[in-house]
């Protein structure tokens, strides 16, 4: 069952780019106690990712976290060292903090998963994004596979 309003984000371990390598980070101390808007694509350095997603997201950090956002996260089915260097790519820095979520857990434990192993890309998570309140989701959207909008940084900013 894909995740809704109202159900709180499962405990699952991801990795981040560390300044030593990767780290370990769980989801638990993402969300405890803070607002977070979070955005999951199906790949980094992909195109819609890359031109529009990502970049929303870090050209509008500020009027986001001016909305009451605490943490924002990009979370994606690839590993942190993929993760690093698409985030210093587009200077993500300390605007956007990116996941890794290696094996797929977050995506499949939320429903987000997205098979794309007939296209030869393996599982990936859907293009999502969503609000928590202290690990309990407020809202979440899902773009259907090849569309991009509901998910963008922009809508979440006129809904914030």
């Amino acid at each position: 069952m894909t995740i809704q309003a109202g159900d709180t984000i499962p405990s699952i371990d991801l990795a981040t780019m560390g300044a030593e390598g990767p780290e370990g980070v769980s989801t638990d101390d993402i969300f405890k106690g803070k607002t977070v808007a979070m955005f999951g694509i199906p790949g980094a350095f992909t195109p819609t990712c890359s031109a529009r997603h990502l970049p929303g997201f870090v050209d509008n950090a500020d009027a986001i976290k001016a909305k009451g956002v605490d943490t924002i996260v990009c979370i994606a089915v690839n590993d942190p060292f993929v993760m690093g260097a698409w985030g210093k790519e587009h200077g993500a820095n300390d605007k956007v903090m990116m996941l890794a979520d290696g094996s797929a857990f977050f995506a499949k434990a939320t429903g987000l998963e997205l098979d794309l192993t007939e296209r030869g890309f393996g599982m990936r998570c859907q293009r999502f994004a969503l609000v928590a309140e202290d690990g309990v989701v407020k809202s979440v959207a899902i773009d259907p596979a090849g569309e991009f909008g509901a998910t963008s940084a922009e809508t979440m900013l006129g809904q914030l």
